[in-house]
């Protein structure tokens, strides 16, 4: 076999390959055993037809068409590693000679990873924000906390701000109430801005056995969209009851004997929260000015073709889940399908390059996954899946997946290198020190497994 490279672009190459017949036999060998089972011919049984009368029953044409198919892979594969090609996605394939008992000919064109010059990233400098905890702070946490321990009780008064109401509601459109517009029992809380626009300024004042009536568009059924009469019936009214703030309060809600402590453990977390917030933002922050330095040169197919995974997800999964189309979701967005397509085409070409970068590094730095890292990185992505490590394994292995897996744990670490090199200051101009890599080297998976179709595909 002969095989030549011809650069169309940075980012794309034609192979031409020539193979002699004779090592299409194994391939036509194949193509005749498969069409003798699939064939009967009367006087022979099946599987035992000679390949003359095959040729002369069925073509000789159609058995090189299935011995060129099943022989194309292969020699493609040769001619790639014979090239040392780092190709990415599928060749398009065209055939230009085929002489039977002399030659076949083809030629496949390619996308391949373009070769990078990684600079010196060391002097990258970003700022983020400081961890400061503020009595506020601590004050809203508590509060929080405090929120998840209230109780309720029946009261005999009108509904009023803060209040837990039970509500029968019947929905009309037209005068007509609709199949899916009555409901009952329903529990809502005054204020909270929940279920239909309006509905809090209709129950406030009313007593519990009493009603009002008022107007709101629909946000989902039969009628969604559509201006609505909405009968509110209220049932019960209960009133929500906050514990004391005292040292009872951080005995019930904790381990702590006094609130005190409570507070001090409140704002021991919050710290911890801030401290994680400012190393996700540092590694953000970093990443973008790496990607600055870097020319990446773009493969457009690869591209165009991460677009419409991207446009597929999102209209076929998340907003199918919340009964969306794309249409209604630009709309609550406020976005044009113009700046929609423009936004995916840069999140897009951004995914793209910080994979080519991360990946580059990761051979530059000499970088290897542990069995231990790959094993903390699957518990965390089958956490953050909903399925056990165990499930989350087994799909893993089953789906051909785990050197994906293996890619994200390398260009995480490949970018807590850069991080590690560049200067951290913090908004008071504090250096930062981000030592801790459990922390700061595994935001990015998400980030570069939004490039994950990259991942090289060397068959025809």
């Amino acid at each position: 076999m002969k095989s030549a490279v011809e650069t169309l672009n940075p980012t794309r190459v034609r192979l031409t390959v020539e193979v002699p017949f004779e090592e299409l036999k194994p391939s036509l060998d194949a193509a005749y055993k498969k069409i003798n089972q699939q064939v009967t011919v009367k006087g022979f049984r099946q599987g035992k037809i000679p390949a003359r009368v095959i040729d002369q029953r069925f073509g000789r044409g159609a058995v090189l068409e299935e011995a060129v198919n099943d022989a194309l892979p292969k020699f493609y594969t040769e001619a790639v590693n014979e090239g040392e090609l780092n190709v990415l996605g599928q060749p398009e394939v065209d055939i230009t000679e085929l002489k039977d008992g002399e030659l076949l000919a083809f030629t496949a064109e390619v996308d391949i990873r373009p070769a990078l010059e990684i600079p010196d990233y060391s002097g990258i400098e970003v700022e983020v924000d400081a961890v400061e905890v503020s009595d506020e702070d601590i004050d809203k946490s508590v509060e929080q906390l405090r929120e998840r321990f209230a109780t309720t009780a029946p009261v005999e008064r009108a509904a009023q701000d803060g209040d837990v109401l039970t509500l029968n509601l019947e929905a009309k459109v037209d005068g007509e109430v609709l199949e899916d517009g009555v409901a009952e029992g329903v529990t809502y809380t005054v204020g909270s801005g929940e279920l239909l626009d309006g509905i809090d300024e209709a129950v406030k004042g009313v007593e519990a056995g009493n009603s009002a009536t008022f107007t709101s568009e629909l946000k989902g059924g039969s009628a969604e969209g559509k201006e609505a009469e909405v009968k509110v019936e209220v049932t019960e009214v209960k009133s929500r009851e906050l514990p004391e703030l005292d040292d009872d309060f951080a005995q019930l809600a904790s381990e702590f004997d006094t609130l005190e402590e409570l507070r001090a453990d409140s704002r021991k977390r919050l710290e911890q929260m801030k401290k994680y917030d400012q190393a996700t933002q540092a590694q953000e922050k970093v990443l973008d000015e790496l990607l600055k330095l870097v020319e990446v040169p773009m493969p457009e197919k690869l591209l165009a073709d991460e677009i419409e995974t991207r446009k597929h997800n999102l209209v076929n999964h998340q907003l199918g889940q919340m009964g969306l189309d794309l249409a209604k979701y630009l709309e609550i967005q406020g976005k044009t399908e113009e700046e929609f397509d423009a936004e995916t085409k840069e999140q897009a070409e951004k995914g793209i390059k910080t994979q080519f970068i991360l990946d580059e590094l990761v051979n530059k730095e000499k970088l290897n996954v542990s069995q231990e890292e790959l094993t903390e990185h699957l518990m965390r992505r089958a956490q953050s899946s909903g399925m056990s490590p165990d499930q989350f394994a087994q799909a893993v292995v089953e789906g051909g997946q785990v050197p994906m897996l293996v890619g994200e744990v390398a260009r995480g670490k490949a970018l807590a290198v850069v991080v590690e090199a560049a200067t951290v200051k913090d908004s008071n101009g504090e250096v930062i020190d981000l030592d801790d890599e459990d922390e700061t080297a595994e935001t990015v998976d998400a980030e570069a497994a939004e490039a994950e179709s990259t991942d090289e595909k060397p068959e025809a």
